[in-house]
């Protein structure tokens, strides 16, 4: 095989593998959601966060806000939890998330800002220990298929096993060209002065230990 031949099928490879895995995710997602509505509707859903920028939004970031406002409008929740500190931009994800669910027609009687998380794990434990105080009973998880599957082993072992209804991208682009828009915000009620980005106060291993939960204090 000449080196051409060899980067044309290392290239297809890879596509293939990702064409695979984004049908395996869409199929796990698909079904959770389909779960979800045989079940009565849960009291409340957390939302990890997601950087929010001032210079335009990411494909997450996006998809994320949309799939809680589009798991409202379907019953499948009456009350949402955005969770996050600021990490790595000086706005407080929870709060920047919040003001933009409400701004696309979410009643902000029903949406919440947990600002406390700087990990997705702590994003899960926080939001529901936010939850259990608010008097929310039946709490479920709802990000990406991604990190919804990196965080399963965390929300049975330290969240009381807890359910999860991952985003299905086709329920909110039906044209499939992630083509995802927010309404534009003044995220002044997010801003955090003196901002120092999470990258400069953490080492890279006192990161990676933040991810694993490491910094959760599960007996407080």
């Amino acid at each position: 095989m000449t080196m051409m031949n060899q980067k044309l099928f290392f290239i297809a490879t890879l596509m293939i593998g990702v064409v695979v895995s984004s049908c395996t995710s869409t199929r796990f997602a698909e079904k959770k959601f389909q779960e979800a509505k045989q079940v009565e509707p849960y009291d409340v859903v957390i939302v990890p966060g997601v950087p929010y920028m001032d210079k335009g939004f990411g494909s997450v970031f996006a998809a994320r806000i949309l799939w809680a406002k589009y798991l409202m409008d379907s019953g499948i929740t009456k009350n949402v939890i955005f969770s996050g500190a600021a990490v790595a931009t000086p706005y407080t994800e929870g709060i920047a998330m919040k003001v933009i669910a409400d701004s696309l027609g979410a009643d902000p009687k029903h949406t919440f800002s947990e600002t406390r998380a700087e990990h997705s794990t702590e994003n899960a434990y926080y939001g529901m220990k936010m939850a259990q105080k608010m008097g929310f009973n039946r709490i479920a998880l709802a990000t990406d298929p991604f990190q919804t599957k990196s965080l399963r082993k965390m929300l049975k072992k330290r969240c009381n096993n807890m359910p999860y209804v991952p985003v299905v991208f086709v329920r909110i682009d039906p044209t499939k060209k992630r083509a995802l828009f927010l309404p534009t915000i003044d995220p002044k009620d997010a801003f955090v002065p003196n901002f120092v980005p999470l990258a400069d106060r953490e080492g890279f291993f006192e990161r990676l230990r933040g991810t694993y939960g490491k910094h959760i204090n599960f007996n407080e």
